[in-house]
């Protein structure tokens, strides 16, 4: 049985925080981030992956300071004492130019040649985009279904790489709230059933919701001026990077990845 909260309690609540909802991880589903490499999972709670991102309602876009997951191509462990997380490995190949530093902050801790993992999250509820999971629901809906589509960035200055505004809401297609392309070189998405992240929850409080998960496995660049300019303006009131959970790797708390 899938876990019903009510919209009006989660609408004042973070995406990125449940703790007041957060459950023994002896009896939660499959929890998230992963290895999207490893495709070992043991969680017996099984729930249907959610429907095509054309086929739901964008609700919310935000990223997180360094990759959760983990792949052969974002596998530097940070030693970010803060953070955590992940880096891409073509951190250390980054030329000057990339690396040259911006004025002022931008999205108040993000420089060039960090790593960001940036989510996109879809509602199978009538909603619009907004801040926070509670744009992800309402009254009516409480208990949607939920895909989180996710690519991982090397956040490098340079206006020739990806434009992460175009990345942003660009409005109805079909009658879906939809962000703009994402990109389509980054090598097929890993899709698995998980939870929501964020820095609450960890081996002992676990997440109680359930997501449906599109990894990408391959790190893409992504110019710091435009990044800058989402931070100042957009419709989910997002100015920073957020924190990780720490990578999931007990196989009871992973579903298994079908290949």
């Amino acid at each position: 049985m899938r876990m019903v909260i009510k919209s009006s309690t989660l609408a004042a609540l973070s995406i990125l925080s449940l703790e007041a909802f957060a459950a023994q991880c002896e009896s939660a589903g499959p929890q998230t981030p992963r290895d999207i490499d490893s495709v070992k999972g043991d969680n017996k709670r099984v729930f249907s992956l959610a429907p095509p991102k054309e086929e739901l309602n964008l609700c919310n876009i935000h990223f997180h300071k360094n990759a959760e997951h983990k792949a052969k191509d974002f596998s530097i462990a940070s030693n970010d004492p803060k953070y955590g997380g992940f880096q891409c490995n073509a951190t250390t190949s980054l030329s000057a130019a990339e690396l040259a530093p911006v004025e002022g902050k931008v999205c108040n801790n993000v420089k060039p040649g960090d790593t960001i993992e940036v989510h996109w999250v879809h509602s199978s509820c009538d909603v619009k985009p907004g801040p926070t999971l509670g744009a992800c629901l309402n009254d009516s809906c409480a208990n949607p279904d939920l895909r989180v589509e996710t690519q991982v960035f090397l956040v490098v200055n340079d206006k020739n790489a990806q434009d992460f505004t175009k990345l942003d809401y660009q409005g109805q297609v079909n009658g879906y709230h939809q962000a703009g392309a994402l990109p389509t070189n980054t090598g097929t998405p890993v899709e698995f059933l998980g939870s929501t992240t964020g820095p609450s929850y960890n081996n002992q409080q676990c997440s109680p919701l359930q997501v449906s998960w599109s990894v990408r496995p391959n790190c893409a660049k992504v110019d710091i001026n435009s990044l800058a300019r989402w931070c100042e303006d957009n419709a989910f009131d997002e100015d920073h990077a957020h924190g990780v959970r720490k990578l999931v790797t007990d196989p009871k708390l992973l579903s298994p990845i079908k290949q």
